[in-house]
């Protein structure tokens, strides 16, 4: 049963807008009145019914996700988000994509500095212990 689950979702359209805003707000852990200001500022354009709901798509959530990785993580404002989704379109690239791998990719050179900058303090510590042992021992020998 499952499996057959997985395979539903494969062939899934990730354009079809089937998410509420309630759903769609929880799925990207934000407060549902997030989404319609992104809505406002013209970063997302959730389809709507004849009554009015709006109704949100698979990629519609991908871009909510990317809009609050931007805000919460580099720090990029809303505006600067627009100009960002609006280069995307107009030069037909995934810049987006592109800044998190070389921020992922940064991230992880910035830790392994880190880690081996740690272990050559490390290593000097323990030099230090030995050369002050030596150091006693050869005074306890001039005695």
């Amino acid at each position: 049963m499952a499996d057959q689950r997985s395979d539903d979702r494969v062939g899934r359209d990730p354009e079809r807008p089937v998410y509420v805003i309630s759903v769609a707000a929880e799925l990207v852990r934000v407060h549902p009145r997030t989404l319609r200001i992104y809505e406002l500022e013209g970063l997302i354009c959730p389809a709507r019914t004849r009554t009015n709901i709006r109704l949100y798509s698979e990629n519609d959530i991908r871009r909510v996700l990317w809009i609050r990785h931007l805000t919460r993580n580099v720090g990029v404002n809303l505006a600067g988000i627009r100009v960002l989704f609006e280069l995307e379109e107009r030069l037909g690239m995934r810049i987006l994509e592109t800044l998190y791998e070389d921020n992922v990719s940064a991230t992880e050179k910035a830790n392994k500095t880190q880690t081996d900058a740690k272990d050559i303090g490390e290593e000097l510590e323990a030099s230090e212990l030995v050369s002050q042992d030596i150091n006693s021992f050869e005074r306890q020998g001039a005695k």
